[in-house]
């Protein structure tokens, strides 16, 4: 199983991106809507290059074949792109996949077909809350949701569940609570005046919640 990382930050901007990683930030996923392809690849080229000197991990948002094609270390899969399996065809066996639920169904679903494929790394469960950078949001879970979907989900062997939709510091001990594996943020790294501070708060709380996941055999 490829090791995920329990902090994940999500944003569409190239500088946001080196200014995260900079401060501290391992994992970024590039999501980029409303442009082609070749608009987005030497924003994703550069991204790349940046993240594998700076010893971080890039995931491509919905977009397999630029992924595949740049050598990014995975793809991150909305409910409407390209099934998994045909993913996993076009981006090879070492990438990282992740796919995206917003209920138990989903994720019920994603696990009983990945204890059969083996395909998938990781999936994030969300929104959290409302959050103003995806346009046409899932229903807001809230922690209560959360719970109530963790409690049933997390007595089977499972991926990481990565928490994401408007997620603050503040919000991580109780979503932790829940035995979510990990978290994604956007906004709330993107507006820390004292990035490196802020991602190291973060770093500190997840440390102290986090739990081992047990892999699907």
């Amino acid at each position: 199983m490829q090791p995920i990382d329990p902090l994940q930050y999500i944003t569409n901007d190239l500088d946001a991106l080196k200014r995260a990683v900079y401060a501290g930030v391992r994992w970024v996923q590039l999501r980029i809507k409303d442009q082609t392809r070749d608009q987005i690849r030497p924003i994703a080229i550069e991204a790349l290059q940046f993240c594998k000197a700076n010893d971080a991990k890039l995931i491509i948002n919905d977009d397999v074949i630029l992924a595949a094609e740049i050598g990014a270390d995975g793809v991150h899969l909305g409910q409407t792109d390209m099934p998994a399996t045909h993913a996993r065809q076009i981006i090879g066996p070492d990438a990282i996949i992740g796919l995206t639920a917003n209920t138990l169904e989903h994720l019920q679903q994603q696990h009983e077909f990945n204890a059969t494929t083996q395909t998938i790394n990781y999936i994030g469960l969300g929104p959290f809350r409302f959050t103003q950078t995806k346009a046409k949001l899932s229903p807001v879970l809230g922690l209560a949701g959360y719970q109530q979907i963790m409690e049933e989900y997390r007595n089977q062997p499972s991926v990481p569940i990565i928490a994401v939709g408007g997620i603050q510091l503040e919000d991580l001990s109780d979503l932790f609570q829940t035995k979510i594996y990990g978290v994604a943020i956007s906004g709330a790294i993107t507006n820390a005046p004292n990035k490196q501070q802020y991602i190291q708060q973060l770093k500190q709380i997840i440390a102290s919640h986090q739990h081992p996941i047990i892999p699907i055999t």
